[in-house]
């Protein structure tokens, strides 16, 4: 906020919060945009409120406290909110003066935390000042917020100066002195520079360092700051946003134009100012600058100034100077009827000034009994006719403080000549109460509390200091306390009226012989009414036991107009014959009522569940033991699976048989049944419920099975599980035979087995045997699946078989250092004998791994060295049966660099180079070269031609007048030699003109005759599923490529499709047959020759989950179709 400079204006002060000084010109119009709201202002009405109702806080559990604290020394000021009864975090906002919230304003001096308590469940925000100085001194508030609740704490801040206390001054005074000194301190950091300056990804970073809790506060007030600052073409400087001067006060508007030709205009809320002894213009070269004299609220407004066609506004605040209390309230004490004057003085003449009695406000009116006179600056708050409610603290409140004073107002002294006296009545006679006192005031009579209604048996008789209350013909209800208290006194006169009747018993809503029936388990509650004043004495008793009104099971309670027998889950035992008695001082009554107590049936016997289908059950239960005193008339039956607590009911008619078939049960499920009994009275409780049950049905008998191996002494079968296989589940299955003219089954298993495959051991060789398997759940047992033929007991040599996995039907390349690890499966029975063999020389076995089992064997190598290459050879051998197989496996490394690099000519920009393969190739084919140039001045390498197949190159726009070194990176599958050979000589690019001389060169002969590149590979097929045979050949002039079956042409046959791309040619064979196996031949020719590949192609066939190379398989029981 900018300062006027004249000693005539009245200064809008400005003290900046302690985090962020103001700025250190004193010009308006030379300040950068800050807050408006600057400077302490006396709190409003609404605050002086808060703060007097501070004590009856909601929100705050600890509130700041007011502090005093040394310059450069730090202090805290620390709130707490219980958070029990909150959902979520409250809002906490830190204040200076009226309108300065701190949030926007931390930073190096001030920090604002907050903390939470788990176990007290209590929020803790503390305000922490650091390095405070003299200008921090002030009126701070603290505001917490949560949902419909608020509350609020103001607390005080008093800064001295090191060397002793600080002298009481004008503080506006001392923030204009204080400005000024700011200038030689070390500058601080503004986060509002900061933030105008910042990345918006940086604001979170920001407000963390410095503690801002409203970061989305600032940022809308940063984003009116940027539109305010936009620059203009008209204005060097522009109004600030806002200023504020208290009233009667002098303010000064100052603008800076870009062109001192151009006409300003002012306007207040969109009127034109002209210039009056209110408002004086003034011109300092390019500055426009208006005062605004003697400023009232009216000029509390928007004003802006026009300059062309632009204009910038600001806005102005006005406020009044605090009114303060010059003379206190003082306490006052009268007596009733008498007329009170509150006074006190304030320091302005004819002030607004507020009355305020227990803190809530007086509004003075015609039809007020409160009235204020006010003479000059002095305020009187006048009562007539003053009563006790007038009693009270009386407050008055001013815009700069307040004062406050009690008023008693006691009644004169009461004394009673004749006190009421205690009656007792009998019923129908005259009730009469009289009373006398001092004083000749009304009075009223209260019964019980109530105000007595006068009729006419009531009458009140009041004569002189003689009152009388007169009751004709006295009814029951006439008793009670009655009261006579005077007007205006807190004196009471009691008495009490005592209406006595003889005991009565009233039966007339009971049977002829005064009998009860109850139901067995219901609760009874006898009301038996009774007459009697004062209320009789009820005694219930049964066989001269007496019954109390405690909380037992049967009890008594008793009223002024009735008494009750009550029985709590009535029981058979309770049946009797139960006495009432009554008695007051007025006489005594007896009666005799009978009880007679019903049941339903017991619970039948937990039910017995005989026999139990897939979806059924038979089930018998006994009759209960207690009918209830009341025929069975039937039965109900209800169900539930186990793991359920939901009951169904199995029937709606009643069951008169005790046997029963429930029906419609989900089978392998866990069901209970229970039952209940029914008599005239109702039903019983339910039984027991049964064992538990599951509806069970046995599984259909498992398929397929087939022999999967025959030894001397053992039979292995295999099969496939049932079909069907039920809710029950599949425990197992058991495994029988039986020697061929026998009809004893042996069980091979004694326990039950998962697998669907199973050895019979210890059988004797050359014996026949009979199989089969039955699969078993919960139910029991499968009808059996038999093997339809006897099985000899002899083993049955298999000749080997070693299946070569595709990938490795070609050569198996891998680096050195990688690990090699190939797995070969292989057939054969009995199990086979394996030889490894590499190079035809047996395999070192402490380089290279061999692990062989039943079905495969596997060759390892940890880390693979070139010495690891060559030709593999397997031999699998069973007795006199072998079969051999061959891998190749090549390991390959980086090649070594070119033998040698020579320049063979060197013309104008080029130079032509010319190397010899290397020795070593790395075990693999070179696939190109890498050629490199340095200069010789800076011998920094760089990169002419990659994969570079020749081995002669000619390196063009060299630059002329250099002198280049040329070397040559060798490069296979994979990767570069390590090192390079480089030239031995230099090639020096001559600045003088050489005449070349083009070489003559022979047309290359690019003829070929065809040449297989990659052969055919034996392969396999599935009947039924597309099979490719691939090759690729190259020739020039292109080959013509035809397929062969068995040396016969395949021409025009839908079931083959033929391809031929980039030399890859692809034969398809469309869902082949075990007919399409054979020998196929690839035929390239053309004018310089021909060339041939052939292979072999299997197909085999799956049949019921049997792989058969050639012919389909079928098992026993099926026929070829």
């Amino acid at each position: 906020m900018p300062e006027p400079t004249k000693e005539n204006e009245v200064p809008a002060p400005a003290p900046a919060p302690p985090p962020e000084e103001p700025n250190k010109d004193t010009e308006a119009g030379n300040a950068p945009p800050k807050e408006w709201s600057l400077g302490e202002s006396p709190a409003t009405e609404e605050q002086v409120k808060q703060n007097t109702n501070s004590e009856l806080s909601t929100l705050f559990v600890e509130k700041p406290q007011t502090g005093t604290v040394k310059v450069g020394a730090n202090i805290s000021f620390i709130a707490k909110v219980k958070a029990e009864d909150l959902l979520r975090k409250p809002s906490v906002k830190w204040f200076k003066g009226k309108w300065m919230d701190l949030a926007s304003k931390a930073g190096k001096h001030l920090q604002l935390k907050e903390t939470f308590e788990r176990q007290s469940r209590v929020y803790t925000f503390e305000m922490q000042i650091i390095k405070a100085k003299e200008n921090y001194a002030g009126n701070y508030r603290c505001e917490v917020t949560y949902k419909d609740k608020f509350d609020s704490c103001s607390f005080d801040l008093e800064v001295h100066e090191s060397t002793g206390t600080t002298p009481n001054i004008d503080i506006r005074s001392a923030f204009k002195r204080r400005e000024v000194k700011q200038q030689e301190e070390e500058p601080e950091i503004d986060v509002w520079e900061l933030l105008k300056n910042a990345n918006p990804n940086e604001y979170e970073k920001i407000a963390f360092q410095y503690g801002i809790t409203d970061l989305r506060g600032m940022l809308k007030r940063l984003k009116r700051m940027r539109r305010v600052e936009k620059k203009s073409a008209a204005f060097a400087k522009i109004l600030d946003p806002a200023y504020q001067i208290d009233k009667g006060g002098r303010v000064r508007f100052v603008v800076e134009l870009a062109d001192p030709k151009l006409e300003v205009k002012w306007y207040k809320n969109g009127q034109e100012i002209r210039p009056s002894t209110k408002y004086i213009f003034e011109h300092k070269g390019c500055e426009r600058i208006m005062f605004i004299n003697n400023c009232s609220l009216t000029d509390d407004s928007e004003y802006y100034v026009t300059a062309g066609d632009e204009k910038c506004s600001t806005e102005l605040f006005v406020r009044e100077p605090p009114i303060m209390v010059t003379k206190q309230l003082e306490d006052t004490n009268a007596y009733c009827g008498e007329k009170v004057e509150l006074e006190c003085e304030v320091s302005e003449d004819d002030a607004n000034v507020k009355w305020f009695k227990n803190g809530e406000e007086i509004i003075p009116g015609p039809k007020s009994r409160y009235k204020v006179r006010v003479e000059g600056k002095k305020h009187i708050l006048i009562i007539e006719g003053a009563t006790k409610a007038d009693s009270a603290e009386y407050s008055v409140m001013t815009t700069g403080g307040q004062s406050s004073a009690k008023l008693t107002v006691d009644l004169k002294p009461l004394k009673i000549l004749t006190p009421l006296t205690d009656l007792t009545v009998k019923l129908g006679k005259e009730i009469c109460l009289k009373c006398e006192i001092s004083e000749n005031v009304t009075g009223k009579w209260t019964k019980n509390g109530l105000p007595v209604q006068e009729s006419d048996r009531l009458k009140v008789v009041h004569k002189g200091r003689i009152h009388k209350l007169v009751i004709d013909s006295a009814l029951i209800e006439d008793e009670g306390d009655y009261v006579f208290t005077p007007d205006a006194y807190s004196v009471t006169l009691p008495a009490k009226v005592h209406v006595i009747d003889p005991p009565k018993i009233n039966l007339d809503g009971l049977d002829a012989d005064n009998t009860v029936t109850v139901i067995a388990g219901n609760k009874l509650r006898l009301e038996i009414p009774i007459t009697g004043e004062p209320p009789p004495k009820v005694i219930w008793s049964r066989a001269d036991k007496a019954i109390t009104e405690s909380s037992g099971r049967i009890r008594s309670e008793s009223y002024p107009d009735s008494s009750s027998l009550i029985i709590d889950v009535a029981e058979r035992e309770d049946s009797g014959v139960y006495h009432i008695n009554l008695k007051n001082e007025a006489g005594e009554a007896h009666a005799s009522i009978k009880v007679k107590v019903v049941d339903i049936p017991d619970p039948p016997v937990a039910p017995n569940v005989t026999d139990v289908g897939d979806d059924w059950c038979i089930m018998n239960w006994e009759p209960p033991a207690y009918d209830g005193g009341s025929p069975i008339l039937g039965y109900f039956i209800e169900r539930k699976k186990k793991q359920s607590s939901r009951w169904m009911r199995l029937n709606f008619e009643l069951c008169k048989e005790t046997t029963f078939e429930p029906k419609k049960m989900i089978e392998g499920v866990a069901y209970e049944v229970r039952i209940f009994a029914v008599n005239a009275i109702g039903i019983s409780k339910p039984s027991m419920p049964s064992k538990p049950f599951v509806p069970l049905a046995v599984t259909s008998p498992p398929t397929l099975l087939a022999v999967d191996s025959v030894t001397d002494t053992t039979v292995t079968m295999k099969w496939r599980p049932p079909d069907q296989i039920g809710a029950a589940g599949l425990d197992g299955y058991v495994l029988e035979y039986c020697f061929e003219g026998t009809e004893e089954w042996i069980v091979a298993n004694t326990d039950l087995i998962d697998k669907t495959k199973f050895t019979i051991t210890g059988l004797p060789t050359d014996a026949k045997i009979f199989v089969r398997v039955k699969a078993v759940n919960a139910a029991g047992a499968s009808e059996p699946k038999y093997y339809s033929q006897p099985i000899l007991v002899k083993e049955i040599i298999e000749p080997p078989k070693i299946r070569i996995p595709r990938h490795l039907k070609q050569t198996y390349i891998r680096r050195v250092g990688e690990a090699v690890n190939l797995v070969i499966p292989f057939q054969g029975k009995p199990r086979p004998e394996l030889t490894w063999k590499k190079d035809g020389a047996e395999i070192d076995k402490n380089q290279i791994n061999i692990r062989n089992s039943e079905t495969d064997t596997i060759i390892f190598i940890r880390k693979a060295e070139r010495s690891h290459s060559g030709k593999y050879d397997l031999q699998v051998k069973v007795e006199k049966f072998v079969e051999n197989a061959a891998i190749d496996i090549q390991i390959v490394d980086r090649p070594g660099p070119p033998q040698l690099v020579k320049i063979e000519d060197v013309w104008g920009e080029n130079v032509a180079l010319s190397w010899t393969p290397p020795k070593d190739d790395g075990n693999a084919a070179i696939t190109g070269y890498t050629i490199q140039k340095a200069d010789k001045k800076s011998m920094e390498w760089f990169t002419v031609i990659e994969h570079y197949h020749r081995t002669n190159a000619t390196i063009t726009e060299l630059v002329i007048g250099n002198e280049y070194y040329f070397r040559v990176f060798a490069e296979n599958m994979c990767g570069l030699s390590e090192n390079a050979t480089m030239t031995k000589e230099s090639a020096v690019i001559a600045k003088d003109g050489k005449v070349y001389k083009n070489p003559v060169y022979e047309d290359f002969d690019f003829t070929e005759a065809p040449m297989y590149t990659q052969p055919l590979v034996n392969t396999y097929a599935i009947a039924g599923y597309n099979a490719t045979l691939n090759c690729s050949v190259r020739g020039n002039p292109k080959p013509k490529i035809t397929w062969m079956k068995n040396k016969v042409a395949i021409v025009d046959d839908p079931r083959y499709r033929m391809f031929s791309n980039q030399g890859v040619c692809t034969l398809e064979i469309r869902k082949p047959s075990p007919y399409d196996g054979g020998t196929y031949c690839c035929k390239a020719v053309n004018d310089l020759g021909t060339a041939e590949v052939e292979c072999k192609l299997e197909v085999k066939v799956i049949y019921q989950g049997v792989i058969t190379p050639g012919q389909p398989l079928f098992l026993a029981g099926q026929q070829q179709l």
